[in-house]
């Protein structure tokens, strides 16, 4: 059985802390092991969202470049 998936959640355009606020928001509307693809053009985020997802346990699953920013893919613990 697979996990929901909450679809794709654009952020780019998003500067620090937007994207991270705006990501914990979301995960807190959804359902223990939903997916959240975030895509983000902060060049900061790479170091935040890792992080967030660390300290608050939910599991990144993607991290991934993209041409215009960076993509990640999290499930919520």
């Amino acid at each position: 059985m697979s996990s929901p998936d909450a679809g794709a959640y654009d952020l780019r355009g998003l500067k620090c802390p937007l994207p991270v606020l705006k990501t914990k928001k979301r995960l807190a509307s959804l359902a223990v092991g939903a997916t959240l693809t975030v895509e983000t053009s902060d060049p900061l985020a790479v170091i935040d969202i890792p992080h967030f997802c660390n300290e608050n346990g939910h599991a990144l699953i993607e991290s991934t470049k993209t041409s215009d920013g960076h993509r990640f893919v999290i499930r919520k613990a």
